[in-house]
C-alpha cells in the first residue's frame, strides 16, 4: 500500500526554517532554570585555592538528593490530601494536631472515596522507586575515596546532613514522633534556631495530620470490624484459639520429651504474643514503650485486610499497605547505606562536620523507633492458616465484592448475620 505522501516517501522538511513558534516562548533551559540549577555548585575548596575533584560529586549528589526529598514531599503531600478529602468532617491538613490526643478522638475521621485508592497507590509506588534510586545513589557517591574527602571535609564544617530540612519534613509528614527520635535528633532548634521559617515549618509538620495517622483512621473502618456487621476480630480470635489447641494437643503427643517441651515452649510463646492483640490493655502498654505505633482499631483493620487481601474491596487497600512497607524499608536502607558510607570515609570515632557523634549517631537511627509503619511488618506474626480464616458470610462475600464510594463507619449497622 502506497504511502499518502508525494511518491510514495514522506518529503523531507527543512528543520532550519521549521521552529515552532506558539506556546508560552520559552526554551527548554528558561522552563528548567538551568542557569540557577547548573550554578549553583560552589566549591568551598576552590575558594582556599586548593581545589578537590570530588568536591564537585559531594555537591551535585546531595543537591541531587534534595530534589528528590522535594518531589518526594510533593507527592506525600498529595496522599495526605486524599486520604483527607472530606474537609467537612475534619480539618484541613494546616490546622489539625499530630499527637493522638483527646481531641482528635472527638474528630468525626475522613471517608475516603475508594474511587481514589488507585492514585494514592500510584503515588505510593512512585515514593518507593523514587526511594530505590536514592539507596542507589550512595553507590556514587562512595567512589570518592577517604583520603579525597579528607581534603575538602574540614571546609564543611558546620554543615551536617543533620541540616537537612526537607528530610526533617519528610519524617515528620509520614509520622515519625519527636518522642521517638533519639536524644541528639529531637533538639531541631540548635540547629534550625536562627531560621524562624524553618522552625515554623518543622512545628507546623508536627501539628498536622501525618501519613501514619490518617492511614490509622482509615483501617478503623475497615469493613466487617464491628460486632453487628461481620465481626471479623471475635471470629478471627476463635480461630486462633482453636489453632493454638491444636498445637499443643500436637505438643503433648511427642513422645520425644526434648521434642515435646520445644513444641509446648512454641505455643506458650504464642500465645503470649496473640493475647497482646486479643487484649487492649497489653497492646497500649506496648504502644506507650514505642514497640507498636497503631492504634488498637487499625491493627485489626489491617490484620482483616491481610487475611482478605484476595477480595476485590481489599485487592488495593493490601498493596497500598505493601507500599508503606517498601518506603519503610527503603528510608532504612538508605540510612543503613549511608552509616556504612560514613564509616567508610570517617571511620568510627570521628565527630560529625555539624557536631553530632558521627557514625554512632547515625548507627543509632537504624533501630525500629525510626520505622513508621512497624507493625505492618509484624503483621505475619498473627497470620493463620488459609483453612482457619473465619469464611465470609453471604453479605460479607457480597460486601467485598464491589467498591463503594467510602468506607462508612456506620455502614450496613443494622444488618444481620
Amino acid at each position: 500500500m502506497a504511502c499518502p505522501m508525494s511518491g510514495g516517501i514522506m518529503e523531507d522538511h527543512d528543520q532550519e526554517s521549521d521552529q515552532l513558534t506558539e506556546g508560552p516562548g520559552m526554551l527548554y533551559g528558561e522552563y528548567l532554570q538551568l542557569d540557577k540549577i547548573l550554578t549553583a555548585q560552589r566549591l568551598l575548596s576552590a575558594e582556599y585555592n586548593r581545589e578537590v575533584h570530588d568536591e564537585h560529586l559531594f555537591i551535585i549528589t546531595h543537591q541531587a538528593y534534595e530534589l528528590w526529598f522535594k518531589q518526594i514531599i510533593y507527592e506525600l503531600d498529595s496522599v495526605r490530601a486524599l486520604f483527607n478529602s472530606d474537609s467537612n468532617s475534619y480539618e484541613s491538613l494546616n490546622g489539625t494536631s499530630n499527637n493522638h490526643t483527646a481531641v482528635q478522638k472527638n474528630r468525626v475521621p475522613p471517608v475516603l472515596n475508594e474511587s481514589r485508592t488507585l492514585e494514592i497507590l500510584k503515588r505510593l509506588n512512585r515514593i518507593v522507586l523514587i526511594l530505590k534510586l536514592l539507596v542507589d545513589q550512595v553507590s556514587i557517591l562512595e567512589t570518592m575515596t577517604p583520603l579525597d574527602f579528607m581534603a575538602f571535609r574540614d571546609y564543611l564544617c558546620p554543615a551536617s546532613g543533620f541540616q537537612s530540612l526537607q528530610f526533617r519534613l519528610l519524617e515528620n509528614k509520614l509520622g515519625v514522633r519527636q518522642e521517638h527520635r533519639v536524644k541528639y535528633n529531637q533538639n531541631y532548634t540548635r540547629v534550625f534556631g536562627r531560621d524562624p521559617k524553618a522552625i515554623d515549618e518543622i512545628k507546623r509538620s508536627e501539628e498536622e495530620p501525618s501519613l501514619s495517622y490518617l492511614v490509622q483512621k482509615w483501617l478503623a473502618r475497615t469493613p466487617g470490624l464491628k460486632a453487628h456487621d461481620f465481626d471479623f476480630w471475635g471470629k478471627y480470635e476463635r480461630s486462633v484459639e482453636k489453632l493454638l489447641s491444636e498445637q499443643e494437643q500436637f505438643a503433648r503427643k511427642q513422645t520425644n520429651e526434648q521434642l515435646r517441651n520445644y513444641h509446648l515452649a512454641n505455643v506458650c510463646s504464642r500465645k503470649a504474643v496473640f493475647e497482646t492483640i486479643f487484649n487492649e490493655s497489653h497492646h497500649n502498654a506496648l504502644v506507650s514503650r514505642g514497640e507498636r505505633k497503631f492504634a488498637y482499631s487499625a491493627l485489626q483493620g489491617a490484620v482483616m485486610i491481610t487475611l482478605y487481601r484476595d477480595e476485590p474491596r481489599f485487592n488495593q487497600p493490601h498493596q497500598i499497605l505493601n507500599a508503606l512497607m517498601d518506603i519503610d524499608s527503603l528510608i532504612t536502607k538508605w540510612r543503613y547505606n549511608h552509616v556504612l558510607m560514613v564509616q567508610r570515609m570517617i571511620g568510627s570515632s570521628q565527630l560529625g562536620t555539624g557536631g553530632s557523634s558521627g557514625y554512632q549517631y547515625l548507627k543509632s537511627t537504624l533501630s525500629d523507633r525510626y520505622k513508621v509503619f512497624l507493625d505492618l511488618f509484624n503483621l505475619s506474626t498473627f497470620l493463620i492458616p488459609r483453612h482457619m480464616i473465619p469464611p465470609l458470610s453471604k453479605h460479607m462475600k457480597t460486601k467485598l465484592s464491589v467498591a463503594c464510594n467510602g468506607w462508612d463507619p456506620d455502614d450496613n449497622q443494622n444488618n444481620s448475620e
